[in-house]
């Protein structure tokens, strides 16, 4: 069993960390808001005033924050991971961030004499709480291999994609596909209820067949209820929707649909609703369509 500090303990960080010690690893935490670390104390792990406290007897460090420059503040600097953590200890990344970023930082962390790797996450609140999350991870075979064990007590499917970076880059895809399956199955709803068909009938023949999806089995009835308490929030993914159009506009190549839905991703959140699960992008949708 690992000594595992775990740095962010939001929507995702938490059940992480909790499917952590359940599988009977050391959990230390640490977080801007108290409320989550008193909450992973209450589940067994001890609280770190920290990010340098929480690492510093850590073999395995995960952090778990929004976006590239809380990835690089909580690692570099005087109080950060690459300052404190003991050489040979094993950074893994799961926050979502650009895979260049995701590189330069995994350089510096080898330099700095430790293991890492980029290791986002797909399956939302969910699929933390169940330990059923898909991982895609990225680095060396050895750094992997070291890894694993360790993201098979917070996943179900964990894949080595490639170098460093390469989990990051198989994330912006798996981003670019919900989003647009999200829109999509927004705007077959608004058809359906349009038509006064029974919707929840509806849901669970197209569920059965070439239509369904993970995001219709988990958005479908949220969209149904207008529920759109987050398990995943429109901000969040606003974010990764532009690390992919960046990302694809440095590659050379087009992506006509995600660009579009990027655009509606983008204006959901400046219209206030970035606080939402991403399946409140039909609000949106409604009200192109004057439905509420």
């Amino acid at each position: 069993m690992s000594s595992i500090a775990v740095i962010g303990l939001g929507i995702m960080g938490l059940p992480m960390a909790r499917n952590l010690l359940t599988a009977g690893h050391s959990v230390t935490g640490y977080n801007l808001t108290q409320d989550r670390i008193d909450a992973l104390v209450a589940a067994g792990g001890r609280g770190a005033a920290s990010i340098a406290d929480a690492v510093a007897d850590a073999d395995i460090i995960i952090t778990m924050v929004p976006d590239s420059p809380d990835v690089a503040a909580a690692v570099r600097g005087e109080d950060g991971v690459f300052a404190n953590a003991r050489r040979g200890a094993l950074w893994i990344d799961a926050s979502s961030i650009r895979p260049d970023v995701a590189k330069e930082l995994t350089e510096e962390a080898i330099a700095g004499g430790l293991h890492a790797v980029d290791a986002p996450v797909s399956g939302g609140e969910q699929g933390a709480i169940d330990a059923a999350l898909s991982i895609m991870v990225g680095g060396s075979d050895a750094d992997f291999a070291a890894a694993l064990p360790i993201l098979e007590a917070v996943g179900k499917t964990v894949v080595h994609v490639g170098p460093a970076g390469a989990g990051q880059t198989v994330k912006a895809a798996n981003q670019l596909i919900v989003a647009v399956n999200i829109q999509a199955l927004a705007e077959a709803i608004i058809f359906l209820e349009a038509y006064g068909v029974d919707t929840d009938a509806a849901l669970k023949v197209l569920g059965g067949g070439l239509a369904g999806s993970k995001v219709l089995d988990q958005k479908g009835q949220k969209m149904l209820d207008r529920d759109f308490a987050p398990g995943f929030r429109l901000a969040l993914h606003n974010k990764d929707m532009g690390i992919i159009t960046a990302a694809a506009r440095q590659a050379g190549i087009t992506i006509p649909l995600g660009a579009h839905v990027a655009q509606l991703v983008g204006s959901t959140v400046q219209q206030g609703d970035g606080g939402l699960d991403h399946s409140g992008l039909f609000k949106l949708t409604a009200a192109f369509a004057g439905r509420s």
